[in-house]
């Protein structure tokens, strides 16, 4: 199952990384973006209506086949993938970006909740970071794209329309493969959607988890989104090398990071009810020390450095946000309340992107940026340690130490 979605996370987050690679070749190509605030809104454009719509995608994740809602997904999303290869406007931009968000939203939910009904216990971690090693292996390829978008015989728009044939391809032989995990009918699948909302935010510990997936991540939006601009303005860089530098040394560090991270937290597991927090917290805290540096890089070098420092962090915070969600809520509702943790996520990971720009344009410096950045992670790490699981323990002697 984990193998089927694998080129699925891969794609997903292929078409979202291609944007931010190629942004030179698109604004010389595109006047009507006139500054960074515009190419800020144009980021922010996908991630508030994904955001938006990602709770709903997670109900109907919860109630109906996620095998269908991940195959409609991908086909759907690989067709304004398509269509943004063909865009000639500013506004056409940002209305592509949006179908992307509505696309989108409904994927890695449902995803995520097949993988956990499929993997249950001691591998439900590994399952997750395996399948999040797709996202950022889709991340990595996605920096290579400005190299393409400077070759004269490729371009940013034939870039574009391959990304989306090949999407579409794809859902044939997914839909054909892909099954639903067997489920229990229980009373809640027909909960009505204001009931299981009440039921999440009546939950301290889901609240908990919000905040914490939701703070880090507005670091991770600047660091995905904006360093390579960062990089290639800091440093002189062309668009192809940054774009490589930039994302692929953090998302290998990140791919690692998933992989390590979630083996680490299964076998703490088998000792402590609270492993998979713990590790996560570990891996917030390497946020601290990677974006100062980021921030404070006075060689291209140590720049990369500390980008492969957060991906590592990253990974371990990336692999256990799912299974630490089934530690606090019912099988019923985790499509849902992933999807609701999706919405405060990156809806403030889009105003994270616009502020940036803004800033940027004010000429405030990266080093207080990415402090600021900084002490938000520690505050995260509190914020994880608070949360209690609830739900269930990997062996019945277990206690919740």
């Amino acid at each position: 199952m984990v193998a089927l979605l694998f080129p699925v996370v891969l794609l997903n987050y292929l078409d979202r990384q291609m944007l931010a690679t190629m942004k030179s070749s698109m604004v010389a190509d595109i006047p009507s973006i006139a500054n960074r605030a515009d190419w800020g809104l144009v980021l922010g454009s996908f991630k508030w209506v994904y955001a938006l719509l990602s709770p709903v995608g997670g109900y109907i994740a919860d109630r109906y086949s996620r095998r269908h809602v991940i195959c409609v997904s991908l086909v759907t999303w690989s067709l304004v993938t398509w269509m943004t290869g063909h865009v000639t406007s500013f506004h056409q931009l940002i209305a592509a970006r949006a179908l992307m968000g509505v696309s989108e939203a409904c994927y890695l939910p449902a995803a995520l909740a097949l993988i956990t009904e499929y993997h249950l216990g001691n591998s439900r971690s590994r399952a997750v970071g395996v399948h999040q090693t797709g996202l950022y292996l889709g991340l990595i390829l996605g920096g290579y794209a400005g190299h393409l978008a400077d070759a004269p015989s490729f371009g940013w728009r034939w870039v574009f329309s391959l990304g989306g044939m090949v999407g579409v391809g794809y859902a044939i032989p997914l839909f054909a493969l892909l099954r639903n995990a067997p489920r229990v009918e229980s009373a809640g699948d027909s909960v009505p959607p204001l009931a299981v909302a009440r039921e999440l935010v009546g939950n301290p510990n889901f609240i908990l988890l919000v905040l914490y997936f939701t703070l880090p991540a507005i670091a991770g939006w600047v660091v995905r989104d904006w360093m390579p601009d960062i990089l290639r303005e800091k440093f002189h860089l062309g668009q192809g090398s940054a774009g490589v530098k930039a994302v692929v040394y953090v998302q290998v560090a990140s791919l690692i990071g998933a992989v390590v991270g979630g083996v680490l937290a299964d076998r703490w597991m088998q000792r402590s009810w609270r492993g998979r927090i713990r590790i996560s917290a570990i891996g917030t805290f390497l946020f601290l020390p990677a974006l100062f540096g980021v921030g404070n890089a006075s060689t291209l070098w140590i720049a990369v450095a500390s980008l492969i420092l957060f991906g590592i962090g990253w990974g371990f915070f990336d692999c256990n946000n799912m299974p630490i969600l089934c530690q606090i809520t019912r099988p019923e509702v985790r499509a849902t309340g992933y999807g609701f943790m999706n919405m405060v996520s990156i809806s403030c990971g889009g105003f994270g992107d616009w502020g940036f720009g803004a800033l940027r344009d004010a000429n405030v410096p990266l080093n207080a940026i990415f402090g600021t950045f900084a002490g938000v992670a520690l505050l995260s790490v509190f914020i994880v340690l608070r949360i209690t699981p609830t739900v269930s323990s990997p062996s019945p002697t277990l206690k919740p130490t």
